[in-house]
């Protein structure tokens, strides 16, 4: 049964257990999408995650495609799947229309972002008849009603907040009183961040859950290329293995599955509600992670 992402990581705590999620990006090709719901999703399902996501694209240019696949696993796999939804390149006008489509097939969990410029890189602009912030798209969300709404917190700070993380946390505090019911964050891999946001918006007198995204590393290059885009910061001993790892994958992906195994661990510990794994619509790595944590 479908359920609100709030009501499921009640549920989860209830029973005294983390809540475990997955997200994916739409793949660019039908090779992609097939080996997407034939292998990837498949092979995930069997350590039972609560619920997943699925991206929506740079400039929202994966809107149509984000919508079916969402659709798709909620009708084909019965697993809650929450939908991006950022205002890139979207009148308020247009942006109804998304949501209403969003509704009629089943949707009740919206991950609402302002998003990055389309291309990924650059200055964002805002478009004429749209919102220029994510609150805006929160609270127009909550007016609408029917959804679960969730945002992005930055454990690091935004990178385009020049003001600094303080700041960036007070905006994620009016997000969530403008109507965001849970934070995914982005991904860290220092849980001394995540728990310096977490204690600073408790001051602010957040109560909802805050998930943890975490990214499992494949690649030592491709690790640094995210963090380069996203401003997060790579610990120095973390950034030496990778370093001495080089362009080998496989040792990359070994040491990846080892780390974010202990990161859970000390976020768990620690009174986290769950993770929220950046799969990169791979399946092996966050598989033998829930598995070395003893909850497959």
């Amino acid at each position: 049964m479908i359920q609100f992402i709030t009501d499921l990581h009640r549920q989860s705590r209830a029973a005294g257990r983390p809540a475990l999620s997955i997200e994916f990006f739409p793949p660019k090709t039908e090779e992609g999408e097939r080996n997407l719901f034939e292998r990837t999703l498949p092979e995930l399902l069997t350590v039972k995650p609560l619920y997943c996501s699925v991206t929506y694209g740079a400039g929202g240019t994966t809107r149509d495609k984000t919508l079916g696949i969402v659709e798709r696993i909620q009708r084909d796999f019965d697993l809650t799947a929450m939908m991006h939804l950022t205002c890139v390149n979207a009148t308020k006008t247009e942006l109804r229309t998304v949501i209403d489509d969003a509704r009629q097939r089943g949707v009740k969990n919206i991950l609402a972002l302002r998003g990055d410029p389309p291309g990924g890189t650059g200055e964002w602009v805002q478009t004429e008849g749209g919102f220029r912030y994510s609150t805006e798209l929160v609270a127009y969300l909550r007016e609408l009603g029917g959804f679960n709404i969730g945002t992005a917190g930055f454990p690091e700070g935004h990178i385009a907040q020049t003001a600094g993380k303080l700041v960036d946390w007070g905006h994620l505090a009016d997000k969530i009183r403008a109507g965001a019911d849970f934070v995914v964050t982005q991904l860290f891999f220092n849980n001394d961040d995540y728990y310096a946001f977490r204690d600073h918006l408790a001051k602010l007198g957040v109560t909802v859950p805050l998930v943890p995204g975490l990214l499992p590393v494949l690649s030592a290059r491709q690790t640094k290329k995210f963090t380069e885009l996203c401003g997060a910061k790579l610990p120095a001993p973390f950034l030496a293995k990778l370093d001495q790892i080089g362009d080998d994958d496989a040792a990359a992906t070994e040491f990846g599955i080892e780390y974010c195994s202990r990161q859970i661990e000390d976020l768990l510990r620690n009174g986290a509600p769950g993770v929220h794994f950046y799969t990169l619509n791979k399946a092996h790595s966050t598989v033998r992670i829930i598995k070395n944590l003893g909850f497959a």
